[in-house]
């Protein structure tokens, strides 16, 4: 059936089953919804049945909006929304969807602004024609999502045109011939870092994930996934890409896509959106002040933004003639997703999961590993070695009390902590703060350093993808530990040099997590030759890095300063905190599948080491007795 014949067979079934009295203006594929514009959206949405009527009529998501013509200028209904609203309820932000006719008003008091029984959002819809929703205001301004509000609101038109043209590719007609699905390892297979996987049906291609390994330094290093194979190529074939979550080894070459032809959607959640283009711009500074090429520019970073399709947890969408995808918490960081496919007609379902946490943290519930239906799942091995134990949450903040404790009393109080900005900065944020709030650590300004406090603001933007005991706080000024005063953000590089020389006892949370480049160098460059100095581990630090350099106890480092090579001693005290990191280790990893409801067929792993990945295959294997395998980069596996 061609798009045509959809959208007609779409116009029939409006006239079918609403009113002939409702005037109907255009009906469209958006993306994979099939889009209802009329002017009389009250009488089009009296029966509550309709949708549902209509929705299981065409088999496909139904979306009734206003037509255009109706809705008032966003201009003038911010104004009408102000006059409306009273001042009490602190209107930080007005922000109009066109393409959907909703506007999203952040304010201080929320309930001043929605009114008693919805009644101000009555006159407000009743006045403007807009749909509003009513949300708190984050109690640290991002400003990343306030570009991206903003820049996606420029180019409304754009991103319309777009999402049509989505929807027309996803429902195009399907080739004859056997059914047949595939997964083909580009990158991230017995190795960490550029994750990439492509999903081959007879009718489709999706890729999940497109990486980069940021501690691959000269150009003989393996950086980018094998994106010359054959299997990807063209890239304007690829349907869409699915992003697990923003970390560079997952989202870091994508918007090199852009550059060199894709047009496609990548689908995601909100936060890893903003997030992913939060560390790819970095990515561009980082290589642009180390004097190399980067391998895109911001404007691919903003096609990538304009392209993105975001989805919430549990929401399934087509995304190919025959792939459904469902995105679940993965537990590893802001928005990371466990991500489900559906293929064909009940064909096939295989879960990827991108990196995940199977345990509650101070900012996550545990990754979801129950499926409606699952026969292959693609799982990552970062700590899945014999000997990868973590110990408990309760342990790991013991321990970092205890190194902090002494390096605060009984040397001179200076800290080094190189964080990734997104995931492990926020829990070890959340966790100093209580133990000083507690008095069981000395008060001691906290400095953050790089873009920590940037993802910190983007965490309260999206309370919703917290636990619910962490987003209770965040709404409660006098509760919320991200607000603290012992928190200090490093904003210029004449701040960074005044924490550097200064006598006082600091604690400096820093980027980047591995020391491959960024601030934390500066304060390891000043403080590394000194044995009364602390420098603490709380991530994974990949093979090859400064930071693993420092693990395994090399005594004297070679670095850059101004263009000219430098050897710092290592002299200061080096701790390895294990507990905090956003991945499973092996016992969760292996309860993850044990666990998983139903059973899969298949395991693949990846992401891991070469020995760490093939011992956790080996070992599912043999306690479950589940077709496991450790495959290589360029190996296809056949699905069905």
């Amino acid at each position: 059936m061609s798009v045509e014949d959809i959208l007609e067979e779409a116009k029939e079934a409006v006239r079918e089953i609403v009113s002939r009295t409702v005037r109907i203006t255009d009906i469209q594929f958006e993306g994979s919804v099939v889009v209802i514009y009329t002017k009389d959206m009250d009488e089009f949405t009296e029966d509550s049945d309709t949708m549902k009527k209509l929705a299981g009529k065409l088999k496909r998501r139904v979306e009734i909006r206003p037509d255009p013509s109706l809705l008032d200028d966003p201009e003038k209904a911010e104004k009408k929304i102000r006059e409306i609203v009273p001042e009490e309820a602190d209107i930080t932000d007005i922000s109009f969807k066109n393409d959907t006719g909703e506007a999203t008003i952040e304010a201080k008091a929320p309930g001043i602004a929605i009114g008693k029984d919805g009644k101000l959002l009555n006159e407000i819809k009743r006045e403007t024609k807009w749909a509003v929703d009513v949300i708190r205001t984050p109690p640290i301004k991002s400003k990343t999502v306030q570009d991206i509000r903003g820049y996606l609101g420029k180019v409304r038109q754009e991103r319309k045109k777009f999402l049509n043209d989505v929807g027309r590719k996803i429902n195009r007609d399907k080739r004859t011939g056997e059914k047949f699905g595939r997964i083909t390892a580009l990158g991230g297979y017995r190795e960490v870092g550029r994750s990439a996987h492509l999903l081959q049906t007879r009718d489709s291609k999706v890729l999940i994930d497109c990486g980069i390994d940021v501690s691959a330094k000269d150009e003989n290093s393996e950086g980018t996934p094998y994106l010359n194979a054959p299997e990807l190529m063209p890239l304007e074939e690829i349907d869409g890409i699915v992003l697990t979550h923003a970390h560079l080894d997952h989202s870091g070459i994508i918007p090199a896509l852009y550059k060199y032809g894709f047009k496609g959607p990548v689908y995601t959640t909100a936060p890893t959106r903003d997030l992913a283009a939060l560390l790819q711009l970095d990515y561009i500074k980082v290589n642009v002040s180390d004097a190399r090429d980067p391998p895109y520019q911001s404007k691919h970073v903003r096609e990538q933004v304009m392209r993105t399709i975001p989805l919430e947890y549990g929401e399934t969408t087509d995304i190919a003639p025959d792939i459904r995808l469902t995105m679940h918490n993965a537990g590893h960081i802001l928005g990371s997703a466990v991500a489900h496919m559906h293929i064909g007609d009940g064909d096939y379902n295989v879960a990827i999961t991108g990196d995940i946490k199977y345990d509650d943290t101070w900012l996550f519930n545990q990754a979801r590993n129950k499926f409606p239906r699952v026969e292959t799942v693609v799982i990552e091995s970062t700590y899945g070695g014999y000997d990868d134990l973590q110990p408990s949450r309760k342990d790991a903040v013991e321990q970092l009390k205890d190194i902090l404790d002494q390096a605060l009393n009984n040397r001179n109080g200076k800290v080094i902590m190189p964080v990734f900005a997104v995931g492990r900065s926020q829990e070890v944020m959340l966790v100093i703060e209580e133990a000083i709030r507690k008095e069981e650590l000395p008060k001691t300004s906290i400095y953050l350093d790089g873009m920590i406090w940037e993802a910190t603001a983007i965490h309260t933007a999206y309370p919703e993808f917290l636990n619910n005991s962490l987003k209770k706080k965040i709404f409660h000024e006098d509760e919320n530990p991200f607000l603290s005063d012992i928190f200090k953000e490093v904003g210029s590089m004449d701040k960074r040099k005044d924490i550097c020389d200064s006598e006082e006892p600091a604690i400096v949370l820093a980027t980047a997590g591995m020391m491959n480049g960024g601030p934390v160098l500066e304060y390891f460059k000043s403080w590394g030759d000194d044995p009364e100095s602390t420098l603490i581990f709380v991530g994974y630090q990949g093979k090859g890095t400064i930071g693993n350099k420092i693990q395994r106890g090399y005594d004297k480092l070679t670095l850059t300063e101004k263009g000219e090579k430098i050897d710092i001693p290592v002299r200061l005290n080096v701790h390895t905190c294990e507990g905090f990191s956003g991945h499973s280790d092996r016992i969760q990893l292996l309860h993850y599948i044990s666990k998983m409801q139903p059973t899969p067929d298949r395991v693949l792993v990846c992401h891991g080491e070469e020995s760490k990945a093939t011992n956790l295959a080996s070992t599912i294997y043999k306690k479950y007795g589940i077709s496991t395998r450790a495959i290589r980069n360029l190996e296809t596996v056949r699905l069905y």
